[in-house]
């Protein structure tokens, strides 16, 4: 294992720990020095991870965890305190992609949706925060989504979701900082996790890896970056739909970079 001053010994709690961004980003981390605490709902895929984490020399706890429970959530962080007496990396990965015309959208999509992607983010940071405040520093990433910086068509209740959590931790950033704690919110593009296995999308947003991510977020825990907009594509679309989101729309169009259910008609 390589060293790291910055983050050896750390300890960090990472979401949807079982699979790809989450498995990555605890991977990386402990590459980097961490011990990491993993949550998510498959405890036999928890297991294996932490294996992994181990032969890295690393320690690792596994918390099978519902992240739509708050109670799961609260038992998380308090196995993890009473494990390593701190916390001081905060990664709320966990999510579902989950889409829908708008035109026959349901309510309880929309609260499915909400509940995963956003609401269990805000259980996370909400059990994580008193450990952070008391300690007087730390680090919070929130895995939102592009899709939160230009929504694309069939993803309304994602992109709902996701936008929320981009909201929330823009106004978090902000008010914690002076509490000696950083927060960075990561949007990635197309990712090659099982999350999107049935979509087919255009070689222009092709699917990057979650090692790709897990990179960028370990990049930004360094650097205490606010924002991690990843690939180069993402970032370009961004400042186009900045400048004009009529021709973001376009664009959205033209490729239509909101792909394709392998098992439908247009696979």
């Amino acid at each position: 294992m390589t060293g790291s001053k910055l983050l050896d010994n750390k300890v960090a709690v990472v979401t949807g720990a079982s699979s790809g961004i989450g498995r990555a980003t605890a991977l990386a981390l402990a590459r980097e020095g961490a011990h990491v605490a993993l949550a998510a709902r498959t405890e036999s895929a928890l297991r294996r991870v932490a294996g992994e984490i181990h032969a890295l020399g690393r320690e690792a706890l596994f918390v099978p965890t519902d992240v739509t429970r708050q109670d799961d959530v609260d038992h998380l962080m308090a196995k993890t305190w009473d494990r390593w007496e701190r916390i001081d990396i905060l990664v709320a990965n966990a999510g579902a992609y989950i889409r829908s015309p708008v035109t026959e959208l349901t309510v309880e999509e929309m609260e499915r949706s909400m509940a995963v992607n956003f609401y269990g983010a805000l259980h996370t940071v909400l059990a994580a925060q008193p450990h952070l405040l008391d300690q007087g520093d730390g680090h919070i990433v929130l895995v939102s989504s592009f899709d939160a910086k230009k929504g694309l068509p069939l993803d309304a209740p994602y992109v709902a979701a996701k936008f929320a959590l981009a909201g929330y931790g823009e106004v978090l950033r902000q008010e914690l900082r002076g509490h000696g704690i950083h927060v960075t919110t990561v949007f990635p593009g197309r990712v090659d996790t099982p999350l999107i296995d049935d979509l087919k999308v255009p070689q222009i947003s092709a699917k990057i890896c979650p090692e790709t991510v897990a990179c960028q977020i370990v990049a930004a825990i360094r650097q205490k970056r606010p924002e991690v907009i990843v690939p180069l594509q993402a970032r370009l679309l961004h400042l186009v739909n900045v400048l004009s989101p009529r021709l973001g729309d376009w664009f959205v169009r033209h490729f239509h970079l909101q792909g394709w259910e392998k098992r439908g008609a247009g696979s």
